[in-house]
């Protein structure tokens, strides 16, 4: 039997801890100074890791690439609108902009490329695609998440501000000093990993801290957490139907199909988690998470599923 991923453990864990010892007073305020930091960082170090070779080097195959995106940013909106409007009732509104949120956010990328890797697809592919839609993220989430969700303070000047100094400027600067860090940053991958995991845990602590003190759990019971995930799986199920059929109709190789399909199903917990502490306020960010960790949870179940049926056809020859 296979032993549950230490870091699905831990992100389990840091909710529990918030839930019974969630941060209050003072250390609300350190928390919060603290979480602003570690964002800032960790787009800074997507920024020296996100390779501009394995861009330049796979744009070529702009149909694939662009069916990712657009699995990402167009299809997967437009299936969690859907699935509002079917279920209105299913889910309170404040999960539900959790859900809508999810579904703007970019693609990952250590999954991705491992799983692509697992079941024999075009890992350059991947690592291309996984890149393009962590970069786009940066710019389309804010604008997917004002008008998915109609929540047009993202745009004031403060979230814009917000915006700008704690994602994409460290971004830029990450990248501006690539060719000096990169071959640093790869010789501590490891370092910057449990670094990365670290601080997303410590995101969600803070999140759902500020959730626990204002009631989270009397506002959810566990009926409502069963609801939660069926539609998160009825979300991914949607997705990886579609991108299935459209890798098809296209006419993509079967490594090619392995890429959209595993790329364009996932959505990213490292840019999700402190997108949320951006952009909304502290009183939501909790109920907004939650969908999230949920789904991050199901894909990955459901992925290695699917990659591992793929690494056996291709096994086989077939």
């Amino acid at each position: 039997m296979r032993k549950p991923d230490p870091f699905l453990v831990a992100l389990i864990s840091a909710v529990v801890l918030a839930s019974l010892l969630p941060a209050r007073g003072e250390a609300t305020v350190f928390l919060g100074y603290l979480t602003d930091f570690l964002i800032m960082a960790m787009f800074f170090m997507q920024g020296v890791k996100l390779e501009r070779r394995a861009i330049v080097e796979n744009i070529r195959n702009w149909k694939l690439q662009g069916l990712v995106l657009l699995c990402s940013f167009i299809l997967f909106p437009l299936v969690g609108t859907g699935l509002h409007m079917l279920l209105p009732h299913s889910l309170d509104e404040a999960t539900w902009q959790g859900v809508l949120f999810l579904c703007c956010l970019p693609s990952t990328v250590q999954s991705s490329i491992a799983l692509t890797s697992m079941a024999g697809g075009n890992v350059a592919a991947s690592i291309c695609a996984a890149t393009l839609s962590n970069i786009a993220g940066i710019f389309l989430t804010p604008v997917l998440v004002s008008l998915v969700l109609h929540k047009q303070g993202v745009w004031s000047a403060s979230s814009v501000t917000d915006i700008a100094v704690q994602l994409l400027l460290p971004f830029i600067a990450g990248q501006l000093l690539q060719p000096l860090l990169h071959a640093w940053a790869h010789r501590r991958k490891k370092t910057i990993s449990i670094l990365d995991r670290s601080s997303i845990l410590l995101v969600v602590y803070t999140a759902f801290s500020h959730a626990v003190v204002l009631g989270i759990w009397s506002h959810l019971s566990s009926r409502d957490l069963v609801d939660l995930a069926c539609i998160d799986l009825a979300l991914l199920l949607i997705v990886l139907a579609a991108s299935f059929g459209l890798s098809r109709i296209c006419g993509f190789s079967s490594r090619d199909e392995v890429s959209i399909v595993l790329c364009g199903s996932k959505k990213s917990l490292a840019s999700g988690v402190p997108m949320a502490n951006v952009i909304f306020s502290d009183s939501i960010a909790g109920f907004v998470v939650l969908p999230l960790i949920l789904y991050h949870q199901i894909q990955l179940f459901l992925c290695t599923l699917i990659a591992r049926r793929y690494h056996q056809k291709h096994q086989s020859g077939l």
